[in-house]
């Protein structure tokens, strides 16, 4: 589960991590109200969708011409004239895709004098088993661009659950950083905070970009600040976080995703056109895998998990059948919790209901297979069987390109 930079801003600042003052707004002149309650005579106006790279998207109603989502300002009007730019329009940006994603909330901030940049993010590193804090010089740049160009230039410091963050990671996270003195004080205590934020919100990533050194002024020295900040959590951890799941913007999630999670349905959809249900995330990988190498691609991952049923079978089919791009539908099943009759009388019935008007293969195989298949063949639907999930990767390929 995502929240908006707003949100991850106030929540991380109850952990004591520091951030500029800055406030959400809903309409224009809520964004003003924004402004007048904080100092200037700097502010930023940022869009809030689910998204990177907002500064460099273009909105399609607007000119090419036009700024991106985060926009810096010096008087109320210029506020109010982004604000009314942004609002209720379609921001465009390397990850939102082509069709991009309306703008419904704002976040203003306090305008900083930046000196430097960096990055900083917190995630689970999957092959130890730790939580890895991932540093770098470059930030406010892409890290895929960093990653690609400059590797070395990207230091992670997995810091042992049996210890939890100690003095040393901090200093590690500060020497990544190549700060000294009381910077790299604040670095260590920066580092420190976000850790328990990660633990305290059973967060999957907290990434910072930038975190910026801010420009000496009068008698305050240079500090370290949070500029911008996206944190996703673990979605089967938000039982224990009511306040956490409160948060949730259904706004900003795919319609097809949030209907599935209704249903505890596993699915992500992708650009193909061949859908796709099996139960079991490797199962899953493996079919999306041969039904590419049988030249075809497909529409996405959907994982019905090993207590499926006539109820979930039949939101699986709907969901699967609401993307237009679908041509074909191949089903594979590993009856071992669950039995391959049970799934069988959810496939005829599913298919019934929501009158299936493209092609579809099963493959079946585990506990009952044999009644499964039975309730199948006798359904009176051109359900296509099929024995092993080479077959059935072939048949579905061969049924789509017949009937196109």
């Amino acid at each position: 589960m995502n929240i908006h930079e707003y949100q991850a801003k106030e929540l991380l600042a109850k952990f004591g991590v520091p951030v500029p003052a800055g406030y959400a707004a809903m309409t224009v002149d809520e964004a003003v109200d924004a402004a007048k309650k904080l100092p200037g005579p700097l502010y930023v106006v940022k869009a809030q969708i689910h998204a990177g790279g907002r500064g460099k998207g273009k909105f399609k109603e607007l000119g090419p011409d036009a700024k991106g989502g985060v926009r810096l300002a010096k008087t109320l009007d210029e506020v109010r004239a982004a604000a009314a730019d942004m609002l209720g329009n379609t921001l465009v940006t390397v990850q939102t895709g082509e069709h991009g994603k309306q703008v419904n909330r704002l976040y203003v901030t306090d305008g900083v004098d930046i000196a430097k940049e960096f990055y900083l993010a917190l995630l689970v590193n999957r092959a130890t088993g730790r939580i890895s804090m991932v540093a770098s010089t470059e930030g406010g740049m892409d890290i895929e661009t960093v990653a690609h160009d400059t590797p070395e230039k990207i230091h992670a410091i997995d810091v042992d659950p049996a210890t939890g963050f100690m003095p040393h990671h901090g200093r590690a996270v500060a020497a990544a950083l190549e700060l000294k003195g009381d910077l790299a004080k604040q670095a260590a205590n920066v580092a420190s905070k976000l850790y328990d934020a990660f633990l305290g919100t059973d967060a999957e990533q907290i990434e910072i970009n930038p975190l910026a050194v801010t420009e000496a002024s009068g008698d305050s020295g240079a500090k370290l600040m949070v500029l911008d900040a996206k944190v996703g959590f673990d979605g089967n951890a938000m039982f224990r976080h009511k306040d956490l799941l409160a948060l949730r913007d259904e706004t900003e999630e795919d319609p097809a995703e949030l209907e599935a999670s209704k249903y505890d349905l596993a699915y992500i959809k992708l650009d193909g056109d061949i859908g796709c249900m099996v139960n079991g995330a490797g199962l899953a990988m493996a079919t999306m895998d041969i039904i590419k190498l049988n030249g075809m691609f497909p529409a996405n991952f959907l994982d019905v998990g090993g207590g499926a049923n006539k109820e979930k079978v039949t939101a699986a089919f709907k969901i699967i059948l609401s993307d237009p791009a679908v041509k074909g539908i191949l089903v594979n099943i590993f009856g071992g919790i669950m039995r391959c009759d049970i799934i069988a009388e959810g496939i005829v019935a599913a298919a019934k209901e929501v009158n299936l008007s493209v092609p579809l293969v099963v493959r079946l195989e585990g506990t009952n297979v044999q009644q499964g298949k039975d309730i199948l063949a006798n359904s009176g639907l051109a359900i296509v069987p099929a024995n092993d999930l080479g077959d059935a990767a072939q048949k579905i390929v061969a049924e789509v390109k017949k009937a196109a």
